[in-house]
């Protein structure tokens, strides 16, 4: 029987300093495990990313979907997602905050539960996302109840059939992608598991998204998606 094969999808958006740096840390650590195939979802970058990942895939086992213009998060995961091949696919983001070298207890692991995900221990972002997070986390909770302490980690390993699926079914958090992920994949019924994970600095750059001036807006609308997505969620029956 041949062993399972792995993808890992990028998400990528202006990361032209750092994102070769990035693949190749990714490639060479994590092929100790699996060999890994890369899908790079780039999205409407304004630097010279596109350059530096068209040659990257002369180089490495890379399949690109290129954008002129600006998706989104959100949409590009999706893309990724529909798009996945191998047995089983990574999804990280691309930043470098992800540390690859957790990788391996996620593939060692991979059959005792439907969908891995990372838990962020001393986690490297701003003040005003980890308040954030710390906040909705609770309204969330007591929506969904879901069996993870850290819903919204974007190191997350799943089977072939639940990305496909996934990919159809997301689109109301644009801005919490992996809320939304954990919600749907919780009412699915897929079983979790959850590993602590080492949370890195940004290899380049700032986060655009969660500024102090966007934080009410995008927190009204977190909690509106919760409710929409537990109403399109529900039994039926």
């Amino acid at each position: 029987m041949a062993p399972d094969s792995l993808e890992i999808l990028l998400p990528v958006h202006n990361e032209a300093d750092s994102i070769e740096a990035t693949i190749r840390e990714m490639y060479t650590v994590i092929r100790a495990a699996v060999e890994p195939g890369f899908i790079v979802c780039e999205d409407g970058s304004r630097d010279n990313t596109q350059q530096v990942l068209r040659n990257l895939a002369n180089e490495l086992p890379i399949r690109l979907n290129l954008s002129e213009t600006r998706k989104g998060y959100s949409k590009a995961v999706c893309e990724g997602m529909a798009m996945t091949e191998a047995d089983y696919l990574l999804c990280v983001d691309s930043d470098g905050q992800c540390d690859p070298a957790d990788f391996r207890r996620f593939w060692e692991s991979r059959t005792r539960a439907d969908v891995l995900i990372g838990q962020r221990v001393d986690r490297a972002d701003t003040m005003v996302r980890r308040t954030f997070s710390r906040f909705f986390y609770v309204i969330y909770q007591s929506v969904f109840r879901a069996p993870v302490h850290d819903p919204s980690c974007p190191f997350v390993l799943i089977r072939r059939e639940i990305a496909h699926r996934l990919a159809t079914e997301m689109g109301e958090m644009k801005e919490g992608f992996w809320w939304e992920f954990v919600a749907r994949c919780h009412r699915h019924g897929y079983r979790f598991l959850e590993f602590p994970v080492h949370h890195r600095t940004r290899a380049a750059g700032t986060t655009r998204v969660y500024k102090w001036r966007k934080m009410p807006g995008i927190f009204l609308h977190h909690v509106a998606a919760l409710f929409k997505i537990w109403f399109q969620t529900r039994p039926t029956a």
